[in-house]
């Protein structure tokens, strides 16, 4: 089992960036190999939208050449993907906008061989910020995924939208935490085996006992390693 991530926030060390780390974690202990990508670091150029002149002129692989390579590459070899943003006015962040867009080459191959090749991989979600809209974005997410033939499972969602440290906030981590779980039972029940119960509650002692020191490590690390022009004076 291949899990993805997809990590769509400037920040390696935010709150989006710890949620899916929480996921990531979570879904190699279920038996899942992962990988996560940061689009910050790509070139990912906005979509032309070819569909719109002609429905077939919309293929792989896209006439656009640039980093978006890498992630159609990873995706194609993924059973699921988590799609971690941040909150951008209600919506995901620009860089994971212009993801989902240029994954319409995987979606309209159902006009070029009969089958999106989205078709059933399962996806997660998680969304932060520190005002309202977390919901908007996922929900938009979902929905666009869900229209390109991906699979929802149940409890695949973690949000906060809180000023506060998201791993102070349990249900945060226990719901970050079970999207990875969550993604893991899908595919497995997809193969055939029965899952017993989709969502755990437990995962938050496993979190404190042997992930948080490691993940409060991690971020800091990526904190002190991090550029932040927005902190530059210009005075």
């Amino acid at each position: 089992m291949r899990v993805l991530g997809l990590h769509g926030s400037p920040r390696k060390y935010g709150s989006s960036f710890k949620g899916l780390m929480l996921a990531l974690k979570a879904a190699e202990k279920y038996g899942a190999s992962t990988e996560w990508i940061s689009l910050y670091d790509l070139d990912i150029k906005p979509c032309l939208g070819c569909v719109s002149e002609d429905i077939k002129a919309c293929k792989y692989p896209c006439i656009i050449k640039d980093d978006m390579i890498k992630v159609y590459e990873a995706v194609r070899k993924a059973d699921a993907v988590i799609f971690a943003t941040p909150v951008y006015w209600y919506s995901p962040s620009g860089v994971m906008k212009n993801v989902i867009d240029r994954l319409t080459v995987f979606e309209n191959m159902i006009h070029i061989e009969g089958r999106s090749w989205l078709d059933g991989k399962v996806a997660g979600f998680i969304a932060t910020g520190n005002d309202s809209g977390a919901m908007f974005a996922i929900a938009q997410l979902m929905t666009i995924m869900n229209s390109m033939g991906m699979i929802i499972p149940p409890w695949s969602m973690a949000y906060t939208n809180e000023m506060s440290e998201p791993l102070e906030n349990r249900a945060f981590v226990t719901d970050a935490l079970n999207v990875g779980r969550t993604v893991v039972m899908m595919i497995r029940a997809l193969r055939g085996e029965k899952v017993d119960k989709w969502y755990d509650p437990e995962l938050y002692n496993w979190y404190e006992k042997e992930l948080k020191e490691w993940l409060v490590t991690l971020v800091k690390e990526e904190e002190s390693k991090a550029e932040k022009p927005w902190k530059s004076s210009t005075s």
